[in-house]
């Protein structure tokens, strides 16, 4: 179901966004990752051709509406259409809303939301227009339980979660297109790396203690939902830690 098609993966530089295009161009797509750190990208584009792959890259800011529609029109150029787009793309800087780290908060809702609006409005499109594609949406645990420190987090991953419902209740029926919302627990990757509150410094070093996940877990569960039959839509994928609690 894989082979053959055009897929495009955001925040495709490191974590997840990474070992999803790598595994996605095993498995035989062609695969355009986008993200601003173009040295990485660069080695993406690198490991997956010395695979036998093939993949194109291009610096990508899912909070400019100009950059993903470029992103997706230089794809298409390419490759001809756009089969799958993986919104990985996403931010978590974790913060007591008493710290008031407002830029922060701006920040975490341009990528985490209207980065994920933005980079679908510029694809479906695409899909439309030929009846068939697989939008996965990167939401998290965060989209399901609220904690303290993540209001503002939260919040985005409730609005990533919502969108994939109503993505699926306008598209998958009508135009064929189905939708995949991926919703992982603590994993090993730089996320943490944002947070900036010093409140939380024990939090951090307590998920350096959990065997976590790690980012092939969530590109093996991304692989799974999109080679699936293409009458089968598999709308949630939820997936923890053993060990995590909540």
């Amino acid at each position: 179901m894989i082979k053959g098609k055009v897929a495009i993966v955001t925040g495709a530089s490191s974590g997840i966004g990474q070992a999803t295009a790598i595994a996605l161009a095993k498995a035989g797509a062609r695969v355009a990752g986008g993200a601003r750190r173009t040295d990485r990208l660069a080695i993406l584009k690198t490991e997956i051709e010395k695979a036998g792959g093939e993949a194109f890259v291009q610096k990508l800011d899912v909070t400019k509406k100009a950059d993903c529609d470029a992103f997706v029109d230089a794809v298409v150029k390419k490759w001809g259409g756009v089969d799958i787009l993986v919104n990985n793309a996403g931010l978590m800087p974790l913060s007591f809303f008493k710290s008031m780290k407002v830029d922060e908060w701006d920040r975490m809702i341009d990528v985490n939301v209207r980065g994920v609006i933005y980079c679908t409005a510029a694809a479906i499109p695409h899909m439309i227009a030929k009846k068939s594609g697989h939008i996965v949406n990167m939401s998290s645990i965060a989209g399901r339980v609220v904690f303290p420190s993540g209001s503002v987090y939260c919040a985005t991953k409730h609005a990533v979660t919502a969108f994939s419902e109503g993505l699926r209740q306008e598209f998958s029926q009508r135009a064929g297109i189905r939708v995949t919302c991926i919703e992982p627990g603590v994993v090993d990757t730089e996320l943490n790396n944002s947070i900036t509150d010093a409140a939380l410094a024990k939090f951090v070093e307590s998920t350096k203690q959990m065997e976590a996940l790690k980012a092939q877990d969530i590109a093996n569960a991304i692989v799974f939902a999109v080679d699936s039959p293409h009458y089968v839509n598999v709308n949630e994928i939820m997936l923890r830690p053993t060990t995590q609690e909540r």
